[in-house]
């Protein structure tokens, strides 16, 4: 891949039934400090990509190149296994140990967490305080791309607010992917705007 490309996506096509295209010949690329969202209706293909994105489902035709990726999904306690505490979970996935003791008090304060929590199991938890956690392990596996799913829906508007301004700081390491169905949200933050409601019109 070339210099600062962290995800390259040319002529993707993907249909679950023959007769229902998701994806043609889609193409993106994605380089790092670059945060690109992707909207539209339910049904449109955003989690679709995401999934084809991290290997889970197979393309019909294309090419899909990425590197190292993190996850941060709409729901976090399907993103977290119920019987482990956060912080096992999150040491599970730690590649970079510098990086993860250089950075993991000043995420979790920029986070508005309380250090215990981490000592905790999922269910232990609010769903916004399991979403900050799941955002918290993502930006310590220190990812040269970032899928972001609806990340801030389950937190209040503050709270929602300090986590985007959050990730937007981490865009010298890496890109930021991110599905939302909020406009104004994408306005604000995204360098690109990809509508997959125009691109079904245009089909």
């Amino acid at each position: 891949m070339k210099n600062d490309v962290v995800l390259s996506i040319e002529d993707l096509t993907f249909a679950y039934k023959k007769d229902r295209l998701i994806f043609k010949d889609f193409n993106l690329e994605l380089k790092k400090g670059e945060l690109v969202c992707i909207v539209g209706e339910s049904g449109k293909g955003k989690s679709t990509l995401f999934e084809l994105i991290c290997k889970n489902l197979k393309p019909q035709r294309g090419t899909i190149k990425n590197e190292a990726i993190s996850c941060i999904y709409q729901d976090p306690y399907s993103s977290f296994h119920p019987s482990f505490t956060i912080i096992n979970q999150i040491d599970d996935v730690i590649n970079d140990r510098k990086f993860y003791n250089d950075n993991l008090d000043k995420f979790i304060n920029e986070l508005s967490l309380d250090k215990s929590i981490l000592l905790k199991k999922p269910h232990e938890l609010s769903g916004g305080q399991l979403q900050r956690c799941s955002i918290l392990r993502s930006l310590l596996m220190n990812p040269k791309l970032l899928l972001v799913d609806e990340a801030t829906s389950a937190l209040d508007n503050v709270i929602a607010l300090e986590v985007m301004q959050l990730l937007i700081k981490n865009l010298n390491r890496c890109a930021i992917l991110l599905i939302t169905h909020d406009m104004s949200l994408a306005k604000w933050c995204a360098d690109k705007i990809i509508d997959l409601n125009r691109l079904y019109n245009e089909k």
